[in-house]
């Protein structure tokens, strides 16, 4: 998808493209949403965030802080157990 903004037929910038597995944000979502209900810390992040955003924004956040754990995770072969 062409993310290029144009007005009165002059190109006015360009911004991100869609560009991320859709499955994998709504697991991730998922994930926050039970993080938030069973881990103090999660829970800590979520409410602070949402002070100043909305809870939407809050439940984003926090997915995306599981994500790049995950990510840090599986990049350096950590294991929980």
């Amino acid at each position: 998808m062409d993310s290029t903004r144009y007005s009165n037929s002059k190109k006015k910038g360009e911004g991100n493209t869609v560009n991320s597995n859709a499955y994998l944000v709504w697991a991730f979502i998922e994930a926050a949403n039970y993080a938030r209900r069973f881990c103090a810390k999660a829970k800590r992040c979520f409410e602070k965030k949402k002070a100043k955003t909305n809870s939407v924004i809050a439940t984003k956040a926090l997915a995306h802080k599981l994500a790049q754990v995950s990510y840090h995770m599986l990049k350096e072969k950590h294991h929980l157990m």
